[in-house]
C-alpha cells in the first residue's frame, strides 16, 4: 500500500477575476464511453495523524468594494467540509482550524502557522493549510493578505511568503509537505506583481510540494458558474479530493492525480487563460491527499477529456445531488454548472422538502460536451390517511415523554412508516423515540432513513447530530451539523451542538467560535453560554469564562422538568475539567448546572481566588453530591488555604473531601497523590 504520511500545506490566494460562461463547444465528435468492470474493494490505507488550517477571506476590512472577493469564504467552507469527510480528506474535525472573514487576522494567522501547527505536528503527520484570499506585493516580495491588511503598509500587515517558506521548511514537521496556490486578482494587482507572487510561490517548492493555480502574469478566476460560486482552481481541488481525481479508482487521491485532474479541468474551462503549475520537487507523487472508499470498487479506464452538466430547476431552493453527493442549491432561472465530470453515466437528483424528488436518474456526460438537465419538482407529497393517523397518534405520547410513552410513540411511528415508506417525518420521530430509549443502533438506522428520503431535511440532520453526540461519535456529529449550518446559517441550535461537539473533542477555538455564533443568534438560550464558558476555561481563559458560566446559570434558572425537555439534545458525554458523566442516564439540567458551578469553582481556584472558589464548588455538590471531582477540587482548595493561613481547620476540611473522593472512586488518576497528602495531613493533625 502507498505510504500515507503527508504534510500538506495548501495555500490558496483566491481571485475575484470574474470568468464569463464559455460558449458551448461546436464540432465536438462523439467518443465511445468507458465501461466499468467490478473488482474487489481495495484494503484501507493507513492514514496518519492529520492537521489542517483553512483560511478564507472575501471581504477585507480596508479594501475598496471593487477589490473585494466573492467566493473565498465559500471556498474555505467547501475545503473544510471535504477535509473532514470520510469520503475525502479523513481529517479529524477537531484537528482542522477554520479562520474566515474577520477571524482571519494577521495575528491569528501567525498564531496558527507559527505556534499551533509547530506545536502539534510530528514527523510522519499529515498537515494541510488552505488560504483563500488576496495576495499583494511590497518591496518586490509577495505577501498573503490577512483580513486586516493595509495597502499602505503591506510589508507590516501582510504575511510574507519568505516567512511562509521558513515555517514550512523548518518548523512545521512532516514527512511530506505540499503547497497548493491559487493566486487570484481582479485588477488590483499589476501583471508584474502577479508574476512576483506566482514565482514566490514556486520558490517555496524548495521545501514543500507546490501546485500554483496559474503561471507567471496569469490571473486565476472565480465564477458563479462553478458549483454555484467558487474559484475555478478550488472547485477542481475540492472535486478532486472528493474522488473525481482518482484516476485508477483505487480509492486514493495522490498528488500526481490531483495535479493532473486540476490542471486539465482548469485549462479546459478557462480556455487556457489559466494554467495551473505543479512543482513536485523531490516529493513522492503517490502521497495520499484523500481517501475515498466508495471509489475503491471499480477500475475503469478514463478519458482524458471531461464534460459538463448544466442543471436547471422549475423551483427555488432545490438541493442537487450528483452521484449521491450534494453539489449545490438551485433556484429557478439560475442554472448550476458542473464542469469537469468524467464521461459516462452519472446519477442526478433534485430534492425539496415536502415534495416528491426528481430522480435519482441517470444522465450521460459526453467528453468535451455540455448537457442540460432539467429538474422538475412537481408534486407535493400526499400521505395515506392511515399514515397520518398513526403519526398523529404517536405524537401525543412522544410529547408526554417517559420510557413507556416513548415506546408507545415508537410503535405508532413504525406503523406510520409502514403505511408510507416515504414518510420522512415518521422516520425522524421514530429515530427520536428510539434515541430517548437509548436504542442507538435503531435510531441511527431511522435517522439515516429520514435523510435518505429527504436529503435536505435539516431538522433530521440536526437531531441526528444530537444523538451522535450522545453516543460519543463527535466526528460524525460535526459532519452532520456542518451540513446543517451550511444550509441554514441561522440555526442557533446546530451552532450550539457544534460547540458541544468541538468541546467534546477538546477543540476549544472552534467550540468558542460556534458558541459565539449561537449566542449572537439566540442570546437568551442558556446552553451556548455553557459551552463557551467551558471551552474558555479549559483553554486557560479563566477570567473570561466566569461571565459566561454566570450567564448560563441565570438563563437556565427554571423548572427542572421543563429544562429536561428543552435540553433533550444535550444528552451526551458531558465532560468538564476531567469530569465525565453519561448524562442520558441522569437529569441533564442538574448535571449541567453542577458542571457550571464546578467550572466557576475551578476558574476561581486556578486564579488563586480560593475564598470565591469554595462556595461555587459547594453549590455544585448541591446538584451532584457524589461527584468525586468536585470533592477533589474542594480538597485542593482547602489545602491551598491551609498553606496560606496555617489553620488546621482547613487541613481537616481538605481531608474530609479527599477521603470522600477516594470513597466514591478510588481508581482516579489523582488517587495516589491524594493518598500521600492524606498521610501528611494525618501526621500533622495528630501532632496538634
Amino acid at each position: 500500500m502507498k505510504p500515507a504520511s503527508l504534510a500538506a500545506l495548501a495555500v490558496v490566494l483566491c481571485a475575484a477575476a470574474p470568468l464569463a460562461a464559455q460558449p458551448k463547444p461546436s464540432g465536438t465528435r462523439q467518443r465511445d464511453l468507458y465501461t466499468e468492470e467490478a473488482r474487489p474493494p481495495a484494503p484501507r490505507p493507513s492514514i496518519p495523524r492529520s492537521y489542517a488550517l483553512v483560511v478564507g477571506i472575501s471581504n477585507y476590512r480596508s479594501l475598496k468594494p471593487e477589490q473585494q472577493l466573492r467566493f473565498a469564504e465559500r471556498d474555505a467552507e467547501a475545503m473544510f467540509s471535504i477535509l473532514i469527510s470520510t469520503e475525502g480528506g479523513n481529517f479529524p474535525a477537531e484537528n482542522v482550524r477554520l479562520l474566515t472573514g474577520s477571524k482571519a487576522t494577521l495575528a491569528n494567522l501567525r498564531r496558527e502557522l507559527e505556534e499551533w501547527l509547530p506545536s502539534v505536528t510530528r514527523d510522519g503527520d499529515r498537515v494541510l493549510i488552505y488560504f483563500a484570499g488576496h495576495g499583494f506585493v511590497a518591496g518586490g516580495k509577495g505577501h498573503l493578505a490577512p483580513y486586516d491588511i493595509q495597502l499602505t503598509d503591506i510589508a507590516g500587515t501582510g504575511y510574507p511568503m519568505t516567512r511562509l517558506g521558513e515555517v514550512f521548511g523548518s518548523r512545521i514537521k512532516g514527512k511530506w509537505k505540499v503547497l497548493l496556490a491559487d493566486a487570484c486578482h481582479s485588477g488590483a494587482i499589476s501583471p508584474e506583481a502577479t508574476e512576483t507572487i506566482n514565482r514566490g510561490l514556486v520558490d517555496l517548492g524548495r521545501s514543500v510540494f507546490v501546485m500554483s493555480a496559474s503561471r507567471d502574469r496569469e490571473q486565476s478566476f472565480e465564477s458563479p458558474d462553478f458549483g454555484g460560486g467558487h474559484g475555478v482552481f478550488t472547485y477542481y481541488v475540492t472535486r478532486g479530493l472528493s474522488g473525481a481525481a482518482d484516476q485508477n479508482r483505487d480509492g486514493i487521491v495522490t498528488a500526481d492525480e490531483i495535479a493532473d485532474y486540476v490542471r486539465t479541468g482548469v485549462r479546459a474551462d478557462t480556455k487556457a487563460r489559466q494554467n495551473p503549475v505543479a512543482d513536485r520537487g523531490s516529493f513522492d507523487p503517490n502521497m495520499l491527499l484523500a481517501y475515498v472508499p466508495a471509489n475503491a470498487v471499480i477500475d475503469p479506464p478514463r478519458e482524458a477529456a471531461t464534460g459538463m452538466l448544466i442543471i436547471e430547476s422549475n423551483m427555488d431552493g432545490v438541493e442537487v445531488f450528483l452521484d449521491g453527493k450534494p453539489v449545490g442549491v438551485l433556484n429557478k432561472g439560475t442554472p448550476l454548472r458542473l464542469p469537469g465530470l468524467a464521461p459516462g453515466a452519472h446519477t442526478v437528483q433534485g430534492v425539496k422538502m415536502g415534495y416528491e424528488p426528481d430522480g435519482p436518474r441517470e444522465e450521460t456526460v459526453y467528453p468535451g460536451q455540455e448537457s442540460t438537465v432539467s429538474i422538475r419538482i412537481r408534486f407535493q407529497r400526499k400521505r395515506p390517511k392511515a399514515a397520518l393517523d398513526y403519526f398523529d397518534q404517536g405524537m401525543k405520547p412522544y410529547r408526554d415523554g417517559g420510557a413507556s410513552n416513548y415506546a408507545k410513540a415508537a410503535r405508532s411511528f413504525q406503523l406510520a412508516l409502514q403505511a408510507d415508506p416515504a414518510f420522512s417525518q415518521a422516520a425522524l420521530y421514530l429515530a427520536r423515540a428510539e434515541h430517548a430509549q437509548q436504542e442507538y443502533d435503531l435510531a441511527r438506522k431511522h435517522f439515516d432513513q429520514a435523510i435518505a428520503i429527504d436529503p435536505d431535511y435539516v431538522e433530521a440532520r440536526g437531531s441526528y447530530g444530537g444523538m451522535l453526540l450522545d453516543i460519543g461519535a463527535a466526528d460524525e456529529a460535526i459532519r452532520q451539523l456542518t451540513a446543517v449550518v451550511r444550509r441554514d446559517p441561522g440555526n442557533s441550535l446546530a451552532h450550539t451542538q457544534l460547540a458541544a461537539a468541538y468541546r467534546m473533542k477538546d477543540a476549544y477555538p472552534p467550540s468558542i467560535e460556534e458558541a459565539g455564533k449561537a449566542i449572537q443568534l439566540a442570546p437568551r438560550t442558556a446552553e451556548p453560554h455553557f459551552w463557551l464558558a467551558d471551552s474558555l476555561r479549559l483553554s486557560g481563559q479563566y477570567g473570561r469564562s466566569i461571565p459566561s458560566y454566570l450567564a448560563y446559570l441565570q438563563l437556565s434558572d427554571f423548572d427542572s422538568k421543563l429544562a429536561g425537555q428543552l435540553n433533550f439534545w444535550v444528552r451526551g458525554f458531558l465532560i468538564g475539567g476531567g469530569r465525565k458523566t453519561r448524562a442520558s442516564q441522569r437529569d441533564i439540567w442538574k448535571d449541567l448546572r453542577s458542571l457550571a458551578y464546578f467550572g466557576l469553582c475551578d476558574a476561581e481556584r486556578k486564579q488563586a481566588h480560593y475564598g470565591r472558589a469554595i462556595p461555587f464548588c459547594q453549590r455544585a455538590l448541591s446538584y451532584d453530591p457524589n461527584d468525586p471531582y468536585i470533592h477533589y477540587a474542594l480538597g485542593l482548595t482547602y489545602a491551598r488555604i491551609a498553606e496560606q493561613t496555617g489553620k488546621l481547620e482547613n487541613v481537616a476540611a481538605a481531608s474530609v473531601h479527599f477521603r470522600r473522593m477516594l470513597a466514591l472512586n478510588p481508581d482516579l488518576e489523582q488517587a495516589s497523590g491524594v493518598k500521600k497528602m492524606l498521610d501528611n495531613f494525618d501526621t500533622l493533625l495528630r501532632a496538634n
